[in-house]
């Protein structure tokens, strides 16, 4: 459905599907994934993974050609604003100075969740310094505005905590925030099967990032397929229209009017 593309700080993507590179056995089995996946853009934490910094290890570079995807370099691992800022600076050097970047500031280790007021501060100076930023969020609508009127480029509340795969646990404020957003909402973190990322993108989510959902599957690459037929499942029936739900009211599937024999 080309006509349905996903725009992200004025590029287009056929793909509502991202994903992490993490947590694979090897570059390999990451690269196989991906393939799998349909997805163009991949992030990568520049924390924890080589891409450049040691010249004598094995490179993501290698296995996924910036040629061949869209790098979303990530701070995973940032708890403070200047750690997080630090970071997609040295990601814009490794990177021939690329700038479509993915912001999370943690809270903290246990459960990751965001710290907002220092996700607020870090957005205001990497939009200031030219990056387009692409934030995780709580899923607060509130908040959500404010990342937005920073000048975000992409809202990325989380469905649950990262890493636990619970599904989306409050899709009544993911409807508030997708509902008032003018820039791409993609749900981020969370999602632990193909239904979680189906639902989501019936709620009218612009798409959904996982990791550890296709990662740590008993099978990830086929993990990887199942995720990309449920994306766009979850698309078209958000564009089709569902119909309304009727408690308490059943009704015939077929017409009563004309039956045979009446």
């Amino acid at each position: 459905m080309t006509q349905d593309a996903l725009q992200i700080a004025g590029k287009t993507y056929r793909s509502r599907l991202l994903v992490g590179t993490g947590k694979y056995k090897d570059f390999a089995q990451t690269r196989e994934a991906v393939l799998a996946s349909g997805a163009e853009i991949v992030t990568v934490a520049i924390r924890r993974t080589n891409i450049g910094q040691d010249a004598g290890q094995p490179s993501l570079l290698d296995a996924l050609p910036p040629a061949e995807f869209t790098y979303l370099p990530n701070t995973a691992g940032c708890y403070s604003a200047d750690e997080a800022v630090r970071t997609l600076r040295l990601a814009r050097e490794l990177l021939d100075g690329h700038d479509l970047v993915k912001l999370e500031v943690l809270g903290d280790s246990h459960t990751l969740f965001p710290n907002m007021p220092e996700t607020l501060k870090a957005a205001q100076t990497l939009v200031k310094d030219g990056f387009k930023v692409m934030v995780y969020c709580a899923d607060d609508p509130i908040q959500a505005r404010m990342l937005e009127d920073i000048g975000c480029v992409a809202i990325m509340p989380l469905a649950s905590l990262i890493g636990s795969g619970m599904g989306i646990l409050n899709p009544w404020n993911l409807k508030l925030i997708v509902e008032q957003a003018r820039v791409p909402v993609l749900v981020d973190a969370g999602v632990g099967t193909a239904s979680d990322a189906a639902i989501a993108m019936e709620l009218g989510c612009d798409g959904v990032l996982m990791n550890t959902a296709i990662a740590l599957a008993q099978n990830p690459v086929l993990m990887a397929g199942a995720m990309k037929k449920a994306v766009e499942a979850g698309r078209e029936a958000w564009l089709a229209g569902r119909m309304p739900k009727k408690f308490y009211s059943a009704a015939p599937s077929s017409p009563t009017a004309g039956l045979i024999g009446s």
